[in-house]
């Protein structure tokens, strides 16, 4: 793990503070649950604490304590904006570049106040005072749960604290069977469970918890809207905005459906194209060293993880398609080696 002055950090949290807390544009478990996690830790030590979200993010995460006291910059820019500005210190969580906060970023990088990174995706900007970050980490919660055991409050992690990093944890390592689920992962999950966190109810919470809207888009997409490619070993999905409205969609609805693609047989490189609002929202996933992260960085607009990445680009779903295919003709001699 990357540092920058662990000491003055913790000295500057030895009074209270207004702190600001900032995850990355449509927040998944991880951002939420190591935000709300860090944010219901800090107050416990007497910080005032404010969550900020560029967008909004799915039901399924609203259970989640703090939920009802997050700001989403969408709806509420001006109350957004006024918790940046009058924060002392800003957390950046689950994220590596300003760009992926979209307007926050542009306000973030003007201000003065102190600026703490936590994260693990790779190649991180440096535009933070104080770097929590490593790359093997299986998410951001796992970071969080180390920041608060560096920072000496190990014993102050409650039952609220421990299902939001449980959750985080859960949901970005795929339920613990990701290759970055490391025998520290499961340590950790093993004090939060003592702690009070409910691995049974959490699932059930982010999983098992489907409208009968979410199921039929499911199976549509799953009968109708699966595309394979078997001489590039990929498989993807499309969603135009029609078929998003015919099956009322919810934020989250679509959370987890590329993954389907990766579990064929055969299938190295799946990929899930949704045409939202004018644009086009990409998500990849892959097996082995086929990276995916390079792959969206190079024409997607985006990045995460060697097998788990996105981007945007404001194209056409057909464009967007076109452009995907070409690339695969590009990249086809890497994904046969993965």
């Amino acid at each position: 793990m990357k540092t920058k002055g662990l000491a003055p950090l913790k000295k500057l949290l030895s009074k209270p503070k207004r702190i600001a807390i900032v995850t990355h544009w449509s927040p998944d478990g991880d951002a939420i649950g190591s935000s709300l996690g860090l944010s219901n830790f800090l107050q416990k030590k007497g910080h005032a604490v404010t969550v900020i979200v560029p967008n909004e993010y799915p039901e399924f995460l609203h259970w989640m304590h703090g939920h009802k006291q997050v700001v989403d910059a969408m709806k509420n820019k001006k109350k957004a904006e006024t918790a940046l500005k009058n924060a002392e210190i800003i957390f950046c969580l689950d994220f590596n570049e300003l760009k992926r906060i979209n307007s926050l970023g542009e306000i973030i990088v003007k201000l003065s106040v102190p600026k703490v990174l936590i994260d693990h995706h790779p190649n991180p900007s440096e535009f933070a005072d104080y770097v929590f970050h490593k790359v093997e980490s299986s998410s951001t919660a796992e970071l969080v749960y180390d920041f608060i055991v560096k920072m000496g409050g190990a014993r102050l992690v409650d039952k609220h604290i421990a299902n939001c990093l449980y959750t985080g944890i859960m949901t970005d390592t795929g339920s613990f069977r990701f290759p970055s689920t490391s025998v520290k992962t499961h340590r950790v999950v093993a004090h939060l469970m003592d702690a009070g966190a409910e691995n049974s109810l959490n699932h059930n919470r982010i999983y098992d918890d489907n409208t009968e809207n979410r199921l039929r888009l499911l199976g549509f997409a799953l009968s109708e809207k699966l595309i394979v490619l078997p001489e590039f070993h990929t498989a993807f999905f499309t969603l135009n905005d029609s078929e998003h409205e015919r099956f009322h969609y919810q934020k989250g609805d679509t959370e987890g459906l590329v993954n389907y693609a990766l579990t064929m047989r055969g299938i190295v490189f799946a990929a899930f194209f949704a045409e939202r609002d004018g644009k086009v929202k990409c998500s990849f996933r892959s097996k082995g060293n086929f990276d995916v992260n390079l792959f969206a960085r190079a024409g997607f607009n985006g990045g995460g993880h060697k097998n788990a990445a996105g981007g945007m680009l404001e194209l056409s779903l057909e464009e967007v398609v076109k452009k995907f295919k070409s690339m695969l003709l590009e990249y086809n001699s890497k994904i046969k080696k993965a």
